[in-house]
């Protein structure tokens, strides 16, 4: 298996097998992310993932395959379908196969084409929303508008593939904050995905926001600030049989919640840390990562 760069995948995939079938990101914009900073996006040679394919299948039997690396569904049908075809061939007991696809990615692909991938061994989409503010997608140049991020979810659902959504706590700023959160819920609850998974933002050196923050245009919310957004995001998410989640690395209150039946648990939780301000009972600033 040939690996470039750093490779990332989400960590419901930590048991899977990671194949890079691009490098980089399709959009590499995104001014809080420095994943990909350095590195240009392009598509692998087919015939180098077809290699691969073919190692991972001599050697492991895997339930599971995550296509890295940001954006693998932009790849284009005709070359997409001949890896998930090889993936089938040469590699036994694989249930699964998932990738990240942003809104762009996700509606350059018909219906008719989701459905095909769907067939093939596609069950899963992980889709980055960040925020469903209008005014901070445009600030963190997302590349997309909250309309586009609820025609992409729907055309995911209604090729029956499980979507998963990232939103991003703090990224409105301190002043934007409760906006940021509240119009996050709205959104959520018109994409209604199967799973909603909440980070919470830390600010790397080398990217965009992290000038923004050390020039004082940008204020990143105190622990408080981050579980009142947290709070808000669940209240204004109304959701059908969804799995909400904050228990990534980089946030101070790990949640598991289904939704809509332990929502109301999960907003007592966090409001009574809120009035009592029980920093004693979230997540070390040591122990926080990305």
């Amino acid at each position: 298996m040939r690996y470039e760069g750093i490779v990332i995948r989400p960590p419901s995939e930590a048991g899977s097998l990671i194949l890079q079938v691009t490098l980089g990101c399709s959009h590499n914009k995104c001014t809080f992310c420095p994943t990909y900073k350095n590195k240009r996006f392009k598509i692998r040679p087919l015939e180098d993932v077809k290699a691969d394919i073919k190692e991972a299948g001599s050697k492991y039997k895997v339930r599971r395959v995550f296509l890295a690396d940001g954006d693998a569904l932009i790849i284009p049908q005709k070359k997409l379908v001949p890896i998930f075809d090889d993936i089938n061939k040469f590699i036994s007991g694989v249930e699964r196969i998932g990738l990240y696809g942003n809104a762009k990615s996700i509606l350059k692909k018909t219906p008719e084409e989701l459905k095909v991938l769907k067939e093939k061994g596609l069950g899963i989409i992980y889709m980055g929303l960040e925020s469903g503010d209008i005014e901070v997608l445009n600030d963190i140049k997302k590349g997309m508008d909250t309309k586009k991020a609820i025609e992409a979810a729907k055309r995911v659902t209604d090729a029956k593939i499980l979507l998963s959504v990232t939103i991003l706590l703090g990224i409105g700023g301190k002043e934007d904050s409760k906006r940021h959160a509240i119009e996050t819920g709205k959104v959520l609850s018109e994409m209604n995905p199967d799973f909603i998974g909440a980070l919470t933002l830390m600010v790397v050196p080398g990217t965009p926001l992290y000038d923004d923050v050390e020039e004082g245009t940008f204020v990143v919310p105190d622990q408080m600030g981050f579980l009142e957004e947290l709070y808000l995001i669940l209240k204004n998410t109304e959701a059908d049989n969804c799995f909400f989640t904050s228990n990534h690395a980089s946030n101070y209150l790990p949640l598991r919640v289904r939704l809509p039946d332990q929502k109301d648990d999960a907003l007592s939780l966090i409001n009574n840390i809120l009035e009592d301000e029980r920093v004693d009972l979230l997540r070390p600033e040591s122990t926080r990562g990305l």
